[in-house]
């Protein structure tokens, strides 16, 4: 007799993200380091857990980052990893690359008002995108620090109805050190493909041409071993996962901790309609790499 099977949901970021009370203070470089390393371990052992249905293994991860500091602890060594003496603000990159679409010669405006930016994961609200008054910025994040970030999960995030997407969509969506927080692959996938939902086609900037092959855009910032030493990926099959999606990649820069794209959004692609997917697959052996992959 055929087992029926059940659609697999995709995995909210809060089911693994737990809140804590600790008093800020302030870290090393190197402590901020340890810590954020630790903090991404313990994650993806968390969400391995519950993929498994491990929930004392769970509990006992939950425990473990509590008693680390949690999630406040995190997002307050990621907040002082973002202080210029540390490597600044990765929103600097994404305004070199579109300021000239918003200087006074094209106001920054679009048929429907200002360019609209999403910040998921949001941490300050003094960053360089949030300083542009050319720029409508709505920031989330699982568990706000400042009145003007939203507490919200980016995976129960309503999206706009066709009828208002126009109106309410946004010509950018920033996942800045994001994806390679979720713990579980599939996940990641899961996030990266509900980014187009909330992306609108309102590009006309004075009749920019160049504009509009860059708008809408997924502004998408890595740890570069993600795809420097990643056993399971390399930026050839990272750009073959956004290609599948519908984007193609218009800006990039290679850092030494970091990777940044600029991904234009074109819609359905041809290979997603032919059923390409993406498995984990080993593309780069070696005992020294790292594991990150993504699963579409």
């Amino acid at each position: 007799m055929p087992v029926n099977k059940k659609r697999r949901k995709p995995l909210l970021l809060s089911h693994t993200r737990p809140a804590s009370a600790h008093k800020k203070t302030s870290l090393s470089s190197q402590a901020t380091r340890s810590l954020i390393r630790k903090h991404h371990t313990l994650q993806k052992q968390l969400h391995s857990a519950l993929l498994n249905g491990d929930e004392a293994s769970a509990e006992t991860l939950r425990a473990e980052l509590a008693a680390s500091g949690g999630l406040e602890k995190y997002q307050e060594a990621s907040i002082q990893g973002q202080c210029p003496e540390r490597g600044g603000d990765s929103s600097k990159v994404l305004m070199g690359w579109i300021s000239g679409f918003l200087s006074q010669e094209t106001h920054g405006v679009t048929e429907h008002g200002h360019f609209r930016i999403l910040e998921v994961g949001a941490l300050k609200v003094d960053n360089a995108c949030s300083r542009s008054e050319m720029l409508d910025v709505t920031r989330i994040d699982l568990h706000s620090q400042h009145p003007d970030i939203q507490t919200q999960d980016f995976m129960e995030l309503p999206v706009p109805s066709p009828g208002i997407i126009n109106r309410d969509g946004f010509d950018i969506v920033s996942l800045s050190l994001v994806v390679n927080y979720v713990g579980n692959a599939v996940a990641r996938g899961d996030m990266l493909k509900r980014v187009s939902s909330f992306l609108r086609f309102d590009r006309h900037v004075d009749n920019n041409a160049e504009a509009q092959t860059v708008f809408p855009a997924l502004f998408l910032v890595l740890p570069a071993p993600c795809v420097t030493n990643s056993r399971y990926m390399d930026e050839e099959r990272l750009g073959g996962i956004m290609k599948s999606l519908g984007y193609v990649k218009s800006r990039r820069k290679l850092s030494k901790k970091l990777v940044y794209y600029l991904w234009h959004y074109m819609g359905t692609s041809a290979e997603k309609m032919q059923g390409v997917d993406f498995k984990k697959q080993e593309i780069r052996p070696g005992a020294s790499r790292n594991n990150f992959t993504i699963i579409i």
